[in-house]
């Protein structure tokens, strides 16, 4: 079996779920007491926030590049980075390391395809939603039609992930408020909705929706599974 690599801690709540479901994964394909071999490298949050939102990138892409060199160093066969909007630097985190990163955008793209869809909703971050660094990706790589809502629906969203999702916190309204967004991209013809942030499936599941959704956190975390037990089983 190899060994997992995790870029954790942004938020600590989603990459617990990354480490539940890879272990539980691992545990039905291999049975017994088998559990997963995982490296984690947990960051603080708080840190990574503050260059988010003062648009320090080049800062946050050095942490995130050492963070996956200390993984590599630990011997780790993959890196995994448990969040979607730092896929942003993805290519130079990549480029920092000899061992392959698994894409989020990359196995949840495979995933769509899989189903016949081509038209897609994005929901997530600002700056996931908004720049092109995960959008582009969807098209450019796997040809499909990306949807985001509109600027309030961006703003609830993104707002819900930091104030409520990242401090634990579920919030009944901000799910309703997540179904409606839902409807009105149904309404404008989306054939399915990707989860494109590893806290969004902490509020809302399929039964909370008339559109398949894509939850990219279980999506990611079967992928690094898949890529670990490759001719182990």
């Amino acid at each position: 079996m190899k060994v997992i690599g995790l870029i954790g801690g942004m938020s600590w709540e989603s990459t617990a779920e990354y480490y539940r479901i890879i272990n539980k994964t691992v545990k039905e394909r291999l049975g017994g007491l088998h559990s997963a071999k995982i490296l984690l490298y947990s960051v603080d949050f708080s840190e990574i926030e503050i260059l988010q939102r003062e648009g320090r990138w080049p800062e946050a892409t050095k942490f995130m590049c050492d963070a996956a060199q200390r993984i590599e160093r630990g011997g780790a066969d993959c890196v995994l980075i448990c969040t979607n909007t730092m896929h942003k630097m993805a290519p130079e985190v990549q480029s920092t390391v000899t061992i392959p990163l698994l894409h989020i955008a990359d196995t949840t793209a495979i995933e769509i395809k899989k189903r016949g869809i081509k038209r897609i909703a994005l929901l997530g971050t600002k700056y996931t939603m908004e720049e092109d660094f995960y959008k582009g990706r969807l098209v450019d790589d796997y040809d499909l039609d990306v949807f985001i809502p509109p600027e309030d629906g961006r703003t609830i969203v993104n707002r819900v992930i930091y104030e409520e999702l990242c401090l634990g916190k579920v919030v009944e309204e901000s799910r309703n408020q997540f179904q409606q967004i839902i409807h009105d991209l149904h309404t404008r013809g989306v054939e399915g909705v990707i989860l494109g942030c590893t806290e969004i499936s902490l509020l809302i599941n399929q039964e909370d929706s008339p559109l398949p959704l894509f939850d990219t956190t279980a999506i990611h975390a079967r992928a690094a599974v898949n890529f670990a037990l490759e001719g182990h089983e």
